[in-house]
């Protein structure tokens, strides 16, 4: 080991010794609890776990060493988000970090004392996770990603590709507040755009499949709003919507590398990495109350050309120069 390499090692290490070791004591590691809203497994989590346990790693905080990480996904089933924040609560867990606005609340329900630091929730004021984003008092604080902002950029985007693009199915979760949200944004967008609306109105991962057959045809193109039910079946709207014929836009990569078409949005890799910082903190003694939430100030544009040539789509070179990431 170079010799930079190891001061900088024992330098971390030394910095999360006093918590580490005061955990140490009382017979176990200082401990997070993840808990994974749309997922079934870590191999899915793309690159936001890998970006949370770098960065964990660049404070001192190294995983079975110096502390220990609790994982459970609920796979888009809301019910299971109660189960395991009441999990992480028997488990004595020192904070938990989640992603999705259904997750933090379940967990803020569970606990109003173990510290929660969400890696991006639509917005966390109206949610009435935070009481400001300066101050965000009780228990709960993070990174707010806003994505509904940008709804209307996507769909500039995606008539850079469709420039004859009239008619755009939106499929959402109505059950959802955060997913309604998006919808309104996006139907808003639409408006300006002149675009004429399909809503796909789910409830159920059941409904996905009827939901696309009963538009028949009436689209060019489909945007799917963010929700723990459409990320966990990410997979199946991407095979129904190019079975269709139909281009897809979506806020995160993950839909993206699972056969979208395009997706633009804050960038998970800093998100996560910001919300290590977060854990960091609240490790070292920091109160939830009194970090303020941030907001994002990265955001990607990925495209998959493979899908796109799949349904016979022509991407505009100038579009894939500005990409920040191309599938080929």
């Amino acid at each position: 080991m170079k010799r930079r390499d190891f001061v900088t090692l024992l330098g971390g290490a030394a910095a999360a010794w006093p918590i580490a070791a005061r955990a140490q004591q009382a017979g176990k590691l200082p401990t997070v609890g993840f808990l994974g809203a749309s997922n079934a497994s870590a191999s899915e989590e793309g690159e936001r776990l890998p970006a949370l346990r770098q960065r964990l790693n660049e404070l001192g905080w190294v995983e079975g060493r110096t502390v220990g990480i609790e994982y459970r996904w609920a796979g888009g089933r809301s019910e299971r988000l109660t189960e395991f924040a009441a999990e992480f609560v028997r488990h004595k867990v020192d904070v938990v970090v989640t992603y999705s606005t259904p997750a933090v609340i379940a967990v803020k329900q569970i606990t109003s004392n173990i510290p929660i630091v969400f890696a991006g929730v639509e917005d966390p004021v109206g949610a009435g996770l935070v009481a400001s984003l300066a101050r965000p008092g009780g228990n709960t604080t993070g990174v707010s990603i806003q994505t509904t902002d940008i709804a209307g950029k996507r769909l500039e985007l995606l008539r850079e590709i469709i420039p004859g693009l009239r008619r755009l199915a939106i499929i959402a979760n109505v059950d959802s507040n955060i997913a309604v949200l998006e919808l309104n944004e996006v139907q808003a967008a639409a408006r300006t755009l002149n675009l004429d609306i399909a809503p796909l109105e789910i409830r159920r991962a059941e409904e996905i499949a009827p939901a696309f057959d009963a538009l028949k045809g009436q689209a060019q193109a489909l945007y799917v709003a963010l929700d723990p039910i459409t990320s966990a079946h990410r997979v199946r709207i991407n095979i129904l919507a190019l079975g269709a014929r139909m281009p897809t836009v979506v806020p995160f990569r993950a839909f993206v590398q699972a056969g979208g078409l395009m997706s633009y949005g804050p960038s998970q890799t800093e998100i996560f990495r910001r919300t290590a910082d977060y854990v960091d903190k609240i490790l070292r003694g920091a109160k939830a109350a009194e970090i303020p939430v941030e907001q994002p100030t990265k955001f990607d544009l990925l495209i998959n050309l493979t899908s796109a040539k799949a349904i016979g789509l022509e991407v505009p070179p100038t579009l894939l120069a500005r990409a920040d990431e191309v599938i080929e």
